[in-house]
C-alpha cells in the first residue's frame, strides 16, 4: 500500500471517527409527510418497560448506533425504559474502545438480562455483570439465529444436537447462564438432544442501508443483513414494534424490497448510519458487498493497515511470521482433508488469515469459505472487518445461513484456548471471572455441523517464537495450552470420535490430530525437538504415531519460499449433518 492510499484511508478513518464524536439523537425525519419517519429519540420512546429488544449486528458490521445512543439518552433523562432483555448473536460491542456499540446499553437498571453468545467485546455489559446488575445467557450464535426464525413461526425453542457434551449440556455444564445465582436456564434436556428457548420479542431494531418515502426497506451494498428480517416478524408475530435506522432516502423500485413498509413501524434516517467501521451507507465499501470485479489484494491492504492501527493504539497483539507459518500448516492441512468445492466455515482469531492463504495462492476457488453472520463465498475479511467477506458470492440471513451448515458442511477452521489428553477444547472461557468469559459465537454450531474440524492455536501462553534459518525457534518459553483438563470444554472430543469426525490441531511446533489412541503428534516443525519442545511441555500425554515417525513439515511451510497449497480430493457426496 502506498502513502497516497495509507493517507486516503486515515481520512476517511477520521471523519468516521468524528461522526462517531457527534450524534443527534433529534435529528429530522427528512420524510415530514410519512409518519413512520421519526427522530431516534421519537423511535425509541415506543420501548416499554421489561420489553425483549433483539438487535440485529455482528462485531462492526450494521450497528444502529443512532438508536442505542437514544435509548441510552432516554434512559439517562427519565429512568425509562428499564429492565430491558437485550438479544444479540454476539460480538457487538468494542472491547470499551469505540462509542455507538451495544455496550451503549450497560447502564444499571437499564438493560438487566442480556443474551448473546460471544461476550469478548461487550466489555461494559460483562462489568455490569460482575456488579450483579445484569444477568448474562449464553446462547450458540447458530442457535440464537434458529430460534429468532422459530419465534417468527410462531415457536418458541429448537430442538438440537448442539451443545450436547459441551458446558451448555446441564449433564456436564452450568447450562446457558454465565455465572450461578438463580438465573433462568435457557436450555433443558430431552433424550439425547438438548432444547433452547427465547422469550418471545417486543421490539425488532436493526440498521438496513436503505428506504423509500413509503417505508419499504432495502439491503442493496450491505456488509450483512445478519437477523432484521426473522427479528421483524418474530416482533410483529408478538404484536410487537420493528424500528429501523437508514443511511439512504431513495425512490420506489431502488432494488429489490427486503421488508415491506407495512412491517415497519419507525424509520429513522441518519446520515452517518454505518455500513461497517470506516464506512456509511451513503458511501459504502463495494469490497464488502455482492458487486463484481472487487480488488480482494486491495481490501486485504485496507484491512491490514486497520489491524496495525489496532496493533499501535488500541492493544491488539501482533501478527508475526510464526503466525505466517501458522496460517500455511491450517491452510495446506485444510486442502489435503477436503474435497475441491468443499463448503468451510472460518471462525474468528487466528482462522481469519486462513483463507488468504488460498487467496494468495491462486486457490481461492477451491473452497466456499462461509462466516457466521450469513456471508458466502469470497474471503473473509479479518480483523475489524471479521463478519463479513471481500467479493462474497451470497449475502443471506444467518438464520438462512445455518440452516444451509446443518445441512452439511464440509470443513470448520476454529480458534482453541486450550485442548486436553481428551481432544476437548476451550474456547469459551479465559479464566474466572465474568470479565473473562469470552462465549463460543458460532463455535460450537460449526463443531456439531461440520465433517473435519481443523484447531488453530499456539502453543504457549506468553511465549516468543521466532522464524530462524527456516525453522521454528523458542526464545522464550510460557504457559502450556496443552493441558491435563481443560477450563471449560467449548468441544467434546469423544463425542466428535463417536460422530465420525475428523480432528486436527494446529499449533506452531506442528500438527496433531484426535485419534482413539488419544492426541497423536502427526507432523513436527523444522526446529522442533519433539522431546523437549512437546513431550515435555505439554501438561497431557501426547502420543505418537503407530510408526514412530513423526512427518517433518516442509520449510516452505515455515518460510513461504515456495509453498504451495496440496491438491484438493476430488469432489465426493457430502455426508449428512447432525441436524437442528
Amino acid at each position: 500500500m502506498n502513502i497516497v492510499d495509507e493517507a486516503g484511508m486515515l481520512i476517511r478513518l477520521a471523519r468516521w471517527g468524528l461522526a462517531m464524536a457527534r450524534h443527534d439523537t433529534r435529528y429530522p425525519s427528512p420524510v415530514p409527510d410519512n409518519p413512520k419517519f421519526v427522530t431516534p429519540r421519537a423511535a425509541v420512546e415506543s420501548i416499554a418497560d421489561g420489553a425483549v429488544v433483539a438487535a440485529s449486528g455482528l462485531g462492526a458490521h450494521q450497528r444502529a448506533c443512532i438508536l442505542y445512543w437514544a435509548l441510552r439518552d432516554r434512559f439517562v433523562e427519565t429512568h425509562h425504559p428499564r429492565h430491558l432483555t437485550l438479544v444479540n448473536i454476539g460480538g457487538h460491542g468494542s472491547r470499551g474502545l469505540l462509542p455507538g456499540t451495544l455496550d451503549e446499553l450497560a447502564k444499571p437498571g437499564l438493560c438487566t438480562r442480556f443474551i448473546t453468545s460471544h461476550f469478548e467485546t461487550f466489555r461494559a455489559f460483562q462489568d455490569l455483570a460482575a456488579a450483579g446488575k445484569c444477568e448474562l445467557q449464553c446462547i450458540p450464535l447458530g442457535i440464537v439465529a434458529l430460534l429468532y426464525d422459530a419465534l417468527r413461526r410462531g415457536d418458541d425453542s429448537v430442538l438440537t444436537q448442539t451443545g450436547v457434551g459441551t458446558f451448555l449440556d446441564p449433564r456436564v455444564g452450568r447450562g446457558t447462564p454465565v455465572r450461578g445465582g438463580r438465573h433462568e436456564q435457557l436450555v433443558s434436556v430431552q433424550g439425547e438432544q438438548l432444547r433452547y428457548r427465547l422469550p418471545a420479542i417486543d421490539v425488532a431494531l436493526f440498521n438496513a442501508p436503505a428506504a423509500d418515502r413509503r417505508g419499504n426497506l432495502y439491503v442493496k451494498n450491505s456488509a450483512i443483513i445478519g437477523d432484521s428480517y426473522e427479528i421483524a416478524y418474530a416482533a410483529k408475530r408478538n404484536g410487537g414494534k420493528v424500528i429501523a435506522n437508514v443511511g439512504l432516502v431513495v425512490d420506489e423500485g431502488y432494488d429489490r424490497v427486503f421488508l415491506p413498509a407495512r412491517m415497519v413501524d419507525a424509520i429513522v434516517y441518519f446520515p452517518d448510519t454505518e455500513q461497517s467501521a470506516g464506512f456509511f451507507h451513503r458511501d459504502p465499501w463495494p469490497a464488502l458487498t455482492t458487486q463484481k470485479h472487487t480488488a480482494i489484494a486491495g481490501a486485504l491492504d485496507h484491512a491490514r493497515f486497520t489491524r496495525w492501527l489496532g496493533e499501535v493504539g488500541g492493544g491488539l497483539s501482533r501478527r508475526t511470521a510464526v503466525d505466517d507459518a501458522l496460517h500455511r500448516l491450517a491452510a495446506a492441512t485444510l486442502s489435503a482433508q477436503t474435497r475441491r468445492g468443499a463448503r468451510v466455515a472460518i471462525g474468528a482469531g487466528l482462522p481469519e488469515d486462513v483463507g488468504r492463504i488460498f487467496f494468495e495462492c491462486g486457490r481461492l476457488d477451491d473452497v466456499t469459505f462461509l462466516v457466521e453472520s450469513g456471508v458466502v463465498g469470497g474471503l473473509p475479511a479479518p480483523g475489524a472487518y471479521f463478519g463479513a467477506a471481500f467479493a462474497p458470492r451470497e449475502v443471506i440471513s444467518t438464520a438462512q445461513f445455518f440452516k444451509r451448515c446443518y445441512r452439511g458442511l464440509d470443513a470448520a477452521c476454529l480458534g482453541a484456548l486450550e485442548v486436553d489428553s481428551s481432544g476437548n477444547v476451550n474456547v469459551s472461557r479465559r479464566g474466572p471471572g465474568v470479565r473473562n468469559y469470552a462465549g463460543p459465537g458460532g463455535f460450537i454450531d460449526f463443531i456439531t455441523a461440520a465433517q473435519t474440524i481443523i484447531f488453530i492455536s499456539g502453543w504457549m501462553r506468553n511465549a516468543e517464537m521466532a522464524i530462524e534459518d527456516g525453522t521454528v525457534q523458542f526464545r522464550k518459553r510460557g504457559t502450556p495450552k496443552f493441558v491435563k483438563r481443560v477450563g471449560e470444554v467449548t468441544f467434546n472430543g469423544e463425542q466428535a470420535l463417536r460422530a465420525g469426525k475428523n480432528v486436527f490441531y494446529v499449533t506452531p511446533v506442528g500438527l496433531f490430530r484426535l485419534t482413539k489412541r488419544g492426541v497423536e503428534l502427526a507432523a513436527v516443525m523444522p526446529g522442533i525437538d519433539v522431546r523437549r519442545d512437546i513431550i515435555e511441555m505439554a501438561r497431557m500425554p501426547i502420543v505418537l504415531p503407530v510408526s514412530g515417525q513423526v512427518r517433518l513439515i516442509s520449510r516452505s511451510v515455515v518460510t513461504g519460499v515456495g509453498f504451495h497449497l496440496p491438491t484438493p480430493r476430488r469432489a465426493q457426496r457430502r455426508r449428512p449433518s447432525n441436524r437442528t
